[in-house]
């Protein structure tokens, strides 16, 4: 259901995609593997709280949030990752974990790892464990209007 709306949205804005389906998987290295696509192109969303607020942190799948760094350049005076009960109703339709990198389609501002920026494609969760979309980083960029922060930090 939430690829179909994924799909439609882009369609209306007329953005050239690719549907990748897979075998399922739950980690963003997992993904990768099953996708034969460098994790480095995933783009795996972590949810956090920057000062009791939701906000969406999206980096390549080969990096961990650095909470201290982000919260930081953010501005946030209090950060921490939030935990599945505070954010499993913002994302109907979708699988836990498997959330599209579009905060701003659910009311959430969305912080890009700096890294994402520098790949012409990245490819993300579609709301399953099982389906990704692919499609250029600018397009992506031009629809969320994402914050670019470096805070994404080696696993």
């Amino acid at each position: 259901m939430v690829l179909k709306a994924l799909c439609d949205y882009l369609d209306r804005e007329q953005i050239r995609y690719t549907v990748i389906s897979h075998s399922p998987a739950f980690t963003s290295q997992e993904i990768a593997a099953a996708s034969h696509i460098s994790g480095r192109e995933i783009a795996k969303s972590v949810i956090v709280r920057l000062d009791g607020e939701l906000a969406m942190a999206v980096l390549p799948a080969s990096r961990h949030v650095d909470i201290e760094l982000l919260g930081e350049l953010a501005g946030a005076t209090r950060i921490e990752m939030a935990h599945e009960p505070d954010f499993h109703d913002c994302f109907p339709g979708c699988e836990t974990g498997a959330m599209p990198p579009f905060g701003n389609l659910y009311g959430m501002p969305v912080y890009v790892a700096g890294e994402l920026t520098e790949d012409d494609f990245i490819a993300f969760n579609a709301g399953s464990h099982t389906e990704l979309i692919q499609m250029h980083y600018r397009d992506f960029e031009r629809l969320v209007q994402p914050r670019v922060l470096d805070f994404a930090a080696l696993v």
